[in-house]
Parts: structure tokens; C-alpha cells; sequence
């Protein structure tokens, strides 16, 4: 008679399905979707409820691709030094099991698509289209395989939009597209710097000059957008051009960090890690605030006038 599996094999399970799952990537999707509530005049429970199935779906489907992504790079992964330990890299959990485990996935995709109206499912059914090329074809081709990466945070920023019912403004879109692109080359130059470009053929038509040269570009692309966005999509009221300088003030902060934990401390391996970082959340922390006071602030000052007109007329 076959014993039952040991506790300590179960729990070795569950730790690499864990694993697998990446929950340490989450967070991404809670601070890309959310973003729409920025631009929402009113927050209601509907829409808070449209928000929380629209994290819920990106991070199902991120769940999906990563496993599905894992069972293409098994091969190569075996040969870098730290994504060698993967659960199905090192074999600890079977090809099998793991397409097994992305069927689950996609229908529990598909109940949670059927608790949205069907005109925001394109977000989502883009991303994955995206990385269906980028398994085919995308990921070994350098540069375009960073925008395919960075087409997934943009996707997730539409779908939060869809879900508060409101315009997306362009420069906001710029600023993330920019931003993940900026991530993802910074991602890029640690895998040279660890495992060379052999790793994985786009990493080929990378160099530390290009790579290095790209971040630079991204990270000006990425300040002169965000300003562009507070400028002209955040109603300060009269205190416009004080927001608008602690925006730039906070966000050369934040890229200068990024730019010191790649350069300087090799962390770009793990970019959540670095949006973790107690310098980058400080400023994040800090310019969040001064965003809401000026607006409180703005819409205290426009009734003042709008009191004082009154009186006078």
C-alpha cells in the first residue's frame, strides 16, 4: 500500500507552486490599475467593485503567463545561475502539472471575465495575445521584446480607466510605457552583467553601452511625460506650478535612485524589489501627498471664489 506524501513534501510543494505564482509580482497590478481613481471625479462601490475584478483578472492571467513562460524557458533557465532553482526548471514540478495548472488558470480567467461587461475584456485578452508572440516569436528579438514587457503595465493602466469609466490621459501612458521600458532594460543589464547574453538570444542584440544608453533615454522620456501629465491633467487650481515643481523634484529623486540601484548596487534584477525601495517609496510617499493637498487645496480655493463671486453679484 502507497503512503501518503509526507507533510514535508507537501509543504515543499505548495512553496514552489508558490513560487511559480510569483506573488512577490503582484503588487504590480495593484499600483498600475488603481492609478484610474487619479483621474475619477467620484469613487463609488461599483467602481471600486469593476477595480478589485480587474486586479483580480490581470493578476490571474499574469499568474498564467508566468507559468506558461516557465514551461517555454525551462531549457535556458537551467543554464543561469539563479533561475536554475525554478520549480520547473529544476524539475520539481513536472511539464505536465504545469500546463495541468495554466488550464485552471485560464478558466478561472474566464469566470472572472464573466463578472465585467465585455467591453473591458480587450485589455486583458490583448496581453495575452501579446505574450502568446512574445513565447513565439517577440522574446528573441532585442528591444521589442522590452516593449512587448512594458505593453502589459500600459494594458493593465487601460483596464483600471475602463473600470472608473473614465478618459485615460496620453502623457499618463507615455509616462508608464517609459517607465516599465526603463524597468525592463535595467533588467536587461543585470542579466548580462550575471549570466552574459547567452542566456537568451534577444540578449544578443543588447550591449551594457546600449543598454545603459536606453535606460538614460527612457528615464528623460519617463520625468518629461509624468510633469507633462500633472501639468495638464491634474486640477491643482492655483497651486499648479507649486505641484508641478515638487513633481519634478520628487520624480528626479525617485529616477535618480533607480538609476544609483542599477548602476551602482546591480539591483535591477528585480524591479517590484526596487519600487520597494525606501528612497523611491519616500518620494512616492511624499509626492502622493503633496498631490492630494494641492487638490483639496484647489478645490477650497475655486469655492472661495465661486463664495465670493456670489456675494458680489
Amino acid at each position: 500500500m502507497k503512503s501518503a506524501p509526507t507533510p514535508h513534501r507537501r509543504t515543499s510543494l505548495a512553496g514552489d507552486l508558490i513560487r511559480l505564482a510569483r506573488p512577490g509580482q503582484w503588487p504590480k497590478n495593484l499600483l498600475v490599475s488603481p492609478l484610474a481613481f487619479l483621474d475619477a471625479t467620484v469613487w463609488t462601490a461599483a467602481a471600486g467593485w469593476r477595480m478589485l475584478v480587474t486586479v483580480a483578472t490581470f493578476t490571474v492571467a499574469s499568474v498564467m503567463v508566468y507559468v506558461v513562460n516557465d514551461i517555454f524557458d525551462r531549457h535556458r533557465d537551467r543554464e543561469h545561475p539563479a533561475k536554475r532553482s525554478r520549480p520547473i526548471a529544476s524539475g520539481r514540478i513536472s511539464v505536465p502539472f504545469a500546463w495541468g495548472l495554466a488550464i485552471g488558470l485560464a478558466a478561472l480567467l474566464c469566470a472572472l471575465l464573466a463578472l465585467s461587461s465585455p467591453v473591458s475584456w480587450w485589455p486583458v485578452l490583448t496581453y495575452l495575445a501579446i505574450n502568446a508572440a512574445y513565447n513565439w516569436r517577440i522574446r528573441h528579438v532585442a528591444v521589442l521584446d522590452a516593449f512587448a514587457v512594458a505593453a502589459g503595465f500600459v494594458l493593465r493602466l487601460v483596464a483600471g480607466y475602463i473600470a472608473v469609466d473614465v478618459m485615460v490621459s496620453g502623457w499618463l501612458l507615455v509616462c508608464v510605457l517609459s517607465l516599465c521600458l526603463m524597468m525592463t532594460f535595467g533588467k536587461r543589464r543585470n542579466e548580462l552583467a550575471v549570466a552574459g547574453n547567452g542566456h537568451r538570444p534577444a540578449l544578443r542584440g543588447y550591449s551594457p553601452v546600449l543598454v545603459d544608453q536606453l535606460i538614460l533615454f527612457t528615464a528623460v522620456v519617463t520625468v518629461a511625460a509624468f510633469l507633462m501629465y500633472v501639468h495638464n491633467a491634474v486640477p491643482a487650481g492655483a497651486y499648479e506650478q507649486v505641484l508641478l515643481i515638487l513633481s519634478a523634484l520628487f520624480a528626479l529623486i525617485g529616477v535618480f535612485r533607480y538609476l544609483q540601484l542599477v548602476t551602482v548596487h546591480s539591483a535591477g534584477g528585480d524591479p517590484v524589489g526596487m519600487v520597494r525601495d525606501r528612497v523611491i517609496l519616500g518620494a512616492s510617499t511624499l509626492w502622493a501627498i503633496a498631490w492630494g493637498v494641492a487638490l483639496v487645496a484647489g478645490d477650497q480655493h475655486r469655492a472661495w471664489i465661486d463664495a465670493l463671486l456670489h456675494r458680489t453679484g
